[in-house]
C-alpha cells in the first residue's frame, strides 16, 4: 500500500513538474515572441525611416541635376544666341566685302580705260610733235634732254653740294652716337691690362723730369725702348703702352729705377735701359727653366730654354702662351698616358708647341713650321718635330702623338675666356707695320706706338741724310697702303739724330 502510494505521489510529483515546466517554457516562449514581433516592428520602423531619407536624397539630387541641366541650357542658348549673333555679322562683313570688290573691279575697268585713253592721247601729242618739229621722236627726246640737263646743272651741282653738307653733319652725328656706344660697351680694363702699364709716381714733381728739358728724357726713353711714354694729368701715375710685353716689361722697370734713383738723363736713361735688358735676359732664362721643370721636361737646349721663356711674353687669342704651353704639355701628356702613347713625346711636344711664336716677329712664316725648324736645328727627336709642326693643322698629323698633342691644344685653346681674338690681330697688325718699316735700307730701328696710329722709325743718319728721311717717310706710308689693311690714318715719323760724344781725361 505504501509503495502504491508512492508510486502515485512519483506520479504525480512527476506530472505537477511537467505542468509547471510546460508552464514556465509556453510562458517564456511568449515572452520571446514579443520581443521579436516588438524587435521586428522595431526593424520595420527604422526601414521605413532609412527608405524615406533615401528618397529624399534621391529627390534632392534629381532637383539639383534638374537645376544643373537648366544652368547649361541657358548656358547653351546663350552661346547659340552669341554664334548666331555673329554669323549674321560675317555675313553683313562677307556682303560688304562683295560689294567692294565689285566697285573695284569696276574702278579697275574705269582706270584701264583711262589709261588707254592717256595713251592714245600721248601717240597723238608724239606724232603732232614730230609733225611740227619735223624731228623723229628720239632725236626730239635727246634734244630735250640735252638742253634740261644744261639748264639744271647748276641747280643739280647746288643741290649736290647741299646734300653733302647735310649728309656730312648726319654722318658727324651719327659717329658720335657710334662712339659714345662703343666707350661704354668697351671693356677698357682689359686693353688697358694687355697693351699698357701703370707705373706710379712718388710725386707729380717728377713728370717734369722724366720729359726732361725740350723733351729729350723721355725722347731718349722712347727712342732706346721702344715703348710710348703717356704723361698725362692723372696724380700720381704715368703710363707706358706697347704691344710687346718684353719691351714693357723691361720700359716699367727701367722707369721704377730711374725714379729710384733720382738721376734721370739722357745718358743714365741709356745705361739703365742696357742693365735691365741683362736682368730680363736672365730672368727670361730663368723662366724657361722652371717651365721645364714643372712639366718634367729634360734634355732641352739652353738656347731652346731661353726662347721657351721669352713666351712668358707673349700673348695669343687672350692667353699667356708660356702658361698656355705647360698646360698643353700637362693636357698631352695624361691623354698619351691614358691611351698608351709614349707620354715623354707628348710631353715635350705639348710644351714646345708655340715655340715659333717666340721669333715669329723675326722669322717669316707660320709659327708651327718656324717651330718645328727651331726644334729640329736643336736635335729634337723627329716624332717631337712632327707633332710640333702639326699642332695646329699646319701638317696633317701622321702618329697618334701629333693626334694627341694637337686634340691638348684645341682643348686649351677652348676654355672659356681664352679666345680673344682682337686682342690677337691688334697685336699682328702692330708687327706688321714695325716689318713694313725694317724693310727700307738703312732703318735702325721702328716701334709702333699710339695703338697703331704711329709708327716711328729711326734711321742711321750716315746712310741716310735729310732729304733721304723725307723720301723715306713717303715711301714707307705708300707700301703701307698698298700692303697693309687699317682703319683711320697711320703717321710715319722718320727720325734721324746724329750725337757727338768725346771724353775728357
Amino acid at each position: 500500500m505504501e509503495y502504491f502510494i508512492g508510486l502515485v505521489a512519483l506520479i504525480l510529483g512527476f506530472g505537477g513538474g511537467y505542468f509547471i515546466r510546460k508552464k514556465q517554457v509556453e510562458e517564456r516562449n511568449k515572452d520571446l515572441k514579443d520581443k521579436g514581433e516588438l524587435l521586428l516592428q522595431q526593424a520595420n520602423t527604422k526601414a521605413q525611416e532609412l527608405f524615406f531619407k533615401a528618397k529624399n536624397d534621391a529627390l534632392k539630387i534629381l532637383e539639383d541635376a534638374k537645376s544643373g541641366e537648366e544652368k547649361k541650357r541657358d548656358e547653351l542658348r546663350k552661346v547659340e544666341e552669341r554664334l548666331m549673333t555673329k554669323e549674321e555679322t560675317l555675313d553683313k562683313k562677307m556682303q560688304a566685302l562683295d560689294d567692294s570688290r565689285s566697285d573695284l573691279e569696276k574702278k579697275v575697268e574705269s582706270v584701264k580705260a583711262l589709261r588707254e585713253e592717256v595713251q592714245r592721247i600721248h601717240e597723238m601729242q608724239t606724232a603732232e610733235l614730230e609733225k611740227i618739229s619735223n624731228l623723229p621722236k628720239e632725236e626730239a627726246k635727246a634734244l630735250l634732254m640735252k638742253q634740261v640737263e644744261e639748264d639744271a646743272k647748276e641747280d643739280i651741282s647746288r643741290q649736290i653740294q647741299k646734300t653733302e653738307t647735310e649728309l656730312k653733319e648726319q654722318a658727324k652725328d651719327r659717329a658720335k652716337s657710334i662712339l659714345a656706344d662703343a666707350i661704354q660697351r668697351y671693356a677698357a680694363e682689359t686693353a688697358t691690362e694687355s697693351t699698357a702699364t701703370i707705373v706710379a709716381l712718388p710725386s707729380d714733381d717728377l713728370k717734369g723730369r722724366i720729359i726732361g728739358r725740350e723733351g729729350r728724357n723721355i725722347n731718349t726713353f722712347e727712342q732706346v725702348t721702344g715703348i710710348d711714354v703717356i704723361v698725362d694729368d692723372t696724380p700720381g701715375s704715368i703710363l707706358i703702352s706697347g704691344f710687346d710685353l718684353v719691351r714693357r716689361y723691361i720700359a716699367k722697370m727701367a722707369l721704377e729705377r730711374l725714379i729710384t734713383d733720382g738721376r734721370i738723363h739722357p745718358a743714365r736713361i741709356e745705361e739703365t735701359v742696357e742693365k735691365v735688358k741683362e736682368e730680363v735676359n736672365v730672368m727670361i732664362k730663368e723662366l724657361g727653366e722652371k717651365a721645364a721643370f714643372e712639366t718634367s721636361v729634360t734634355g732641352l737646349h739652353p738656347n731652346l730654354i731661353k726662347l721657351l721663356g721669352r713666351l712668358k711674353f707673349r700673348s695669343s687669342f687672350g692667353q699667356n702662351v708660356l702658361k698656355h704651353s705647360m698646360e698643353v704639355s700637362s693636357l698631352a701628356a695624361m691623354l698619351a698616358a691614358e691611351l698608351g702613347a709614349d707620354t715623354a713625346i707628348c710631353r715635350k711636344a705639348g710644351l714646345l708647341h708655340d715655340i715659333g711664336k717666340a721669333v715669329d716677329h723675326e722669322i717669316q712664316g707660320h709659327h708651327c713650321q718656324v717651330g718645328g725648324d727651331i726644334a729640329r736645328k736643336f736635335g729634337l727627336a723627329e716624332p717631337v718635330v712632327h707633332a710640333i709642326e702639326a699642332s695646329e693643322g699646319f701638317t696633317e698629323p701622321m702618329t697618334v702623338e701629333a693626334i694627341i698633342v694637337n686634340a691638348a691644344n684645341l682643348i686649351a685653346v677652348s676654355r672659356p675666356g681664352a679666345n680673344k681674338e682682337n686682342l690677337d690681330s691688334f697685336i699682328k697688325r702692330l708687327e706688321e707695320l714695325e716689318n713694313v718699316a725694317n724693310s727700307f735700307e738703312g732703318v735702325k730701328k721702328s716701334f709702333a706706338v699710339q695703338a697703331g696710329s704711329e709708327v716711328r722709325i729711326f734711321v742711321t743718319p750716315e746712310s741716310v741724310d735729310d732729304a733721304g728721311a723725307v723720301k723715306m717717310s713717303y715711301d714707307i706710308a705708300r707700301k703701307i697702303e698698298r700692303d697693309l689693311q687699317y682703319q683711320g690714318q697711320i703717321k710715319v715719323n722718320v727720325i734721324r739724330e746724329t750725337r757727338s760724344e768725346h771724353f775728357a781725361v
